[in-house]
């Protein structure tokens, strides 16, 4: 099992605010590489971690990611911020709720299935789709795993971020509610308690290299709301 590594942390005691970016699931770290370089532009020190998605469940990928991230809140003297795709914005929510840091900011979730994906409950009963995607996998379905079930409404700023694009016309068309981004649908990234919610024409995979996407993630961590147009 391939250990979770850092791609960029912040220098020994940096004075900034800190962003703990998460991947979505069966991909790594370098899909969030262009959001990752913004961050840094902008001031933020980053820690974009790779993490065994495939592997575990997400109460057991919490645990994983927790070590790096003590030690990542611990080099920053400001807030730190969860920035997450897709499945990785679950996890940024479990891992929150069981090892909430001390000065949390605020948390961005690009293409999250807060109400679980219809793809995913198309699709849980093969067997390559197990194996490809591991007990997290199943974890997606729109019928809501306990571990996310009891996690409590959120008391943090949260601002979703959702695409409206896709590269999966026949899911698009016939498995999901539109609007959708072949993966998630508008509605299901959704979370109630949410500070902020805006939509932008990207889909499931494009959402974290989209430089609308990026922009509005970045003035959410700014301003704790999105850009109006």
């Amino acid at each position: 099992m391939r250990d979770v590594q850092p791609t960029a942390v912040a220098p020994a005691q940096a004075l900034c605010d800190g962003v703990v970016l998460l991947h979505g699931i069966g991909v790594g770290s370098w899909t969030l590489k262009k959001l990752d370089r913004a961050l840094q532009r902008r001031g933020f020190a980053t820690l974009n971690l790779d993490y065994s998605s495939r592997k575990k469940p997400l109460e057991a990928l919490a645990e994983e990611i927790h070590t790096p991230i003590a030690a990542f809140a611990e080099q920053c003297d400001g807030a730190i911020h969860f920035v997450a795709h897709s499945m990785g914005g679950l996890l940024a929510r479990v891992y929150i709720a069981r090892y909430r840091p001390a000065r949390l900011g605020r948390v961005v979730l690009l293409g999250t299935p807060n109400g679980g994906s219809e793809v995913a409950d198309l699709l849980k009963d093969l067997s390559l789709y197990r194996a490809a995607f591991g007990p997290a996998g199943l974890q997606l379905t729109t019928t809501q795993d306990p571990v996310l079930a009891d996690l409590p409404s959120p008391d943090y700023a949260i601002g979703i971020i959702a695409g409206c694009r896709t590269i999966a016309p026949i899911a698009s068309a016939f498995v999901l509610p539109r609007p959708n981004d072949g993966r998630v649908s508008v509605a299901s990234a959704k979370l109630a308690g949410m500070v902020d919610h805006v939509v932008v024409k990207a889909s499931h995979t494009g959402l974290p290299r989209h430089g609308a996407a990026i922009e509005q993630t970045i003035a959410f961590l700014h301003d704790g709301r999105f850009q109006t147009a």
